[in-house]
């Protein structure tokens, strides 16, 4: 975000909110984990529409893309919040103290893509594929390892590098590839008018927690009132940018990412609604954000059955259920 339009959000901000100046305000740094986008819209509601400021807190998010070390910069203490994923396993194995404190996606919105008119009707039936074109983390590290547990007639062979060009996909029609919820099957539609069939893993068991807020546990362990005023005002966000008027938001990641259309950011946002990203699961009675143990026990123990992590991971260092699951803003949700 630009500094102008802070400037100018945060001025309008400390006379519309009594008592609040900017100069009052705790400063927050916030790293996304791609370019700014309709995923990310919850995040630039709170700031477009006061209410990190109506909770105390000067926003500024700095937006991911393919040569931002986000992740890199949470550890080494220039942010405060990062937008990740359930990678806080392998940091506590790797002895770095980072946690999610919250996640925003109830379900990965991960999606293997086939043609419409490929016959394919399920996840299991995509094992008969001339080829599945994914990329080298999903293939070594995601949820490969995991469909080749849980259903029978997948196997390497079929594995082709996705470089994130869909021509190849396009041109076979009986080849699958991977892509995510809200933009691959935007784009395939946009240039070829037809619509791939989606399959959302998520919805055939594949269970992570995604779009996490990350954390030190250093500022979990010395300013959680922070931290709680953060979760809650990001959950109070989304709810708005999902079901009110999110047009400054929008405005907002458009400057951002000047490449980002209206289309785009409409798709998304609808496809966030219908298949149940952020309100699902333990979510739609306890709010966005909402975290259990047992789901991330239960990923856990699943990913150690097929190979991705070791045992003996405390995992309780991975993550922190204390701020979320209080339901927060739900009563926005339209």
């Amino acid at each position: 975000m630009t500094v102008s339009i802070r400037t100018i959000i945060l001025a309008g901000l400390a006379l519309a909110v009594p008592g609040v100046s900017a100069q009052e305000l705790d400063k927050v740094t916030f790293g996304t984990n791609w370019l700014a986008q309709a995923e990310h819209g919850g995040y630039y509601q709170a700031v477009a529409d006061g209410t990190y400021a109506k909770y105390g807190l000067d926003v500024t998010i700095r937006q991911g893309g393919p040569q931002a070390p986000n992740g890199q910069l949470l550890i080494a203490g220039q942010l405060d919040f990062y937008m990740g994923g359930m990678s806080t396993i392998d940091s506590v194995k790797e002895g770095i103290p980072v946690l999610a404190v919250a996640s925003i996606f109830q379900k990965d919105p991960q999606v293997l893509l086939a043609h419409p008119d490929a016959g394919f009707t399920d996840l299991a039936s995509l094992s008969g594929a001339s080829k599945l074109i994914m990329g080298k983390d999903s293939f070594f590290a995601g949820y490969w390892p995991w469909m080749k547990s849980a259903f029978t007639g997948f196997s390497d062979e079929m594995y082709e590098p996705y470089t994130f060009n869909p021509a190849p996909f396009i041109a076979d029609d009986k080849s699958v590839q991977q892509g995510y919820l809200t933009s691959e099957p935007y784009e395939i539609e946009k240039q070829t008018g037809w619509a791939p069939q989606v399959f959302l893993l998520a919805d055939y068991g594949y269970a992570p927690y995604s779009t996490t807020i990350e954390t030190r546990q250093e500022i979990v362990d010395t300013n959680p009132d922070m931290v709680q005023r953060f979760v809650d005002a990001t959950a109070i966000g989304w709810y708005n940018y999902l079901y009110g008027d999110n047009a400054a938001a929008n405005a907002l990641i458009k400057t951002d990412n000047p490449e980002m259309t209206d289309g785009q950011i409409a798709y998304s946002i609808e496809k966030m609604k219908e298949y149940g990203i952020l309100i699902s699961g333990e979510a739609e009675t306890k709010g966005i954000g909402c975290m259990t143990d047992a789901r991330w026990t239960a990923f856990y123990d699943e990913m150690v059955k097929v190979g991705v992590y070791e045992a003996g991971i405390d995992i309780s260092k991975a993550y922190t259920t204390q701020f979320t699951c209080k339901g927060v803003g739900m009563e926005l949700a339209k």
